[in-house]
């Protein structure tokens, strides 16, 4: 249940949401101008509150996240050295998959956001880390940071809507690739770390020569260099150093990637396109106020419920809404911050969308599987013209 978001041509309008076809829409009218901007102020007084409140406690968090991880991954892959036994390779593959999945979603993504630069130390600073991907830090900042946080849900703009590869949106023209949209989210799922290091080459901008080949090389280098370094890592260093273990140390860390992949393309995907959330044309940006920006946040993402645990593992990434609201704020915070955001989208009478993770993967899938096919209002001659 996707929809576009647009506003009136005057300055007075209420925001409002109209459905596209066979998408209904959360209503999100009643507001106006003014209370959008009120929402707005009220929000912003929550993040300068949470920026003043930042402290020790919070540093010990990350620092005690960051110790947690690196146990994880050094007691998996020792266990992993005796993987020849089936008990050692489950559970060092195990521990494994869990150490990869918290240093990217809860420590490297959260750290490349900068939540954590205002403790100005050099280890834990968005400007120096680099995360266990193949996808490298400065790419990932631009295409992330800059092009999805600015743009977030924006058909057209907002390159996430999709990946460049599937129909995520009734505004994306259908096109005969798009019957394989189930397939290609199932690859992207399992080489999701492939396809968001490829993701900020934009080929669409290569393809039309809006990026020079200077600019296009200097990326494929600084992801090359990603790519050889992780390779080595996983494939061909810890392997060869267990020895007549090889094999079962290859396949656990390969196994372990695969399990990270697929978990936090799961989370990502549930956090922008599962039913309720909105999507946007790139009019709505035209004139855009804080307090509308805000506003296309809070409806265009998706949290998720569950354990603080299941929290953690998402790398707090279940509260969506919060994090399009404040992606530098520490993660740690964001439940505190739900609780506040919940009741203002409750006074205000907006929507609030959140749900178990396999019922909002569930229809994310639907969308996909219905997307994928051509709509109902195309007349075969107009396939014909597609196809041509």
């Amino acid at each position: 249940m996707t929809a576009t978001l647009s506003k009136n041509d005057t300055p007075e309008s209420t925001p409002r949401v109209y459905p596209v076809p066979s998408t209904p829409a959360p209503e999100a009218s009643g507001l106006t101008a003014e209370q959008v901007e009120e929402l707005g102020r009220r929000l912003d007084a929550i993040r300068d509150r949470i920026l003043a409140e930042r402290g020790a406690t919070d540093a010990a968090y990350i620092r005690r996240v960051i110790k947690t991880q690196r146990a994880l991954e050094i007691g998996g892959r020792a266990l992993l050295f005796a993987g020849v036994l089936p008990p050692a390779w489950i559970a060092g593959t195990a521990l494994l998959s869990v150490a990869k999945i918290l240093e990217n979603m809860e420590i490297g993504h959260n750290v490349l956001h900068g939540q954590w630069d205002w403790m100005r130390d050099p280890k834990i600073h968005s400007s120096n880390w680099e995360w266990d991907l193949v996808s490298d830090a400065q790419g990932w900042k631009h295409s992330h940071n800059y092009v999805h946080h600015t743009y977030t849900n924006v058909v057209g703009k907002d390159r996430d809507v999709g990946y460049g590869i599937l129909r995520l949106s009734e505004e994306q023209p259908w096109r005969p690739y798009y019957l394989g949209n189930p397939v290609y989210n199932v690859l992207l799922s399992m080489f999701f770390e492939w396809g968001v290091a490829l993701h900020d080459l934009e080929y669409e901008k290569v393809i039309s020569g809006e990026k020079t080949k200077g600019e296009v090389w200097a990326q494929l280098k600084r992801i090359g260099r990603k790519v050889g370094r992780q390779f080595t890592k996983d494939y061909l260093v810890f392997p060869a150093l267990a020895g007549p273990f090889f094999l079962p140390v290859l396949l656990g860390n390969a196994t372990a990637n695969l399990v990270r992949n697929v978990w936090s393309h799961a989370v990502i995907f549930c956090g922008h396109f599962p039913d309720g959330t909105v999507q946007f044309t790139e009019e709505q940006l035209e004139g855009e106020t804080r307090g509308q920006w805000y506003l296309r946040q809070m409806l265009g993402s998706a949290n998720l419920d569950g354990s603080p645990f299941f929290h953690l593992m998402t790398g707090n990434l279940s509260f969506q809404i919060e994090h399009h609201l404040f992606p530098d704020l520490p993660s740690n915070r964001y439940a505190e911050i739900a609780t506040e955001v919940r009741a203002l989208c409750a006074e205000y009478g907006l929507p609030y969308t959140t749900g178990r993770l396999p019922t909002q993967y569930l229809q994310v899938v639907r969308k996909l599987v219905r997307l994928a096919l051509p709509p109902k209002h195309v007349r075969p001659a107009d396939l014909a013209l597609v196809e041509g």
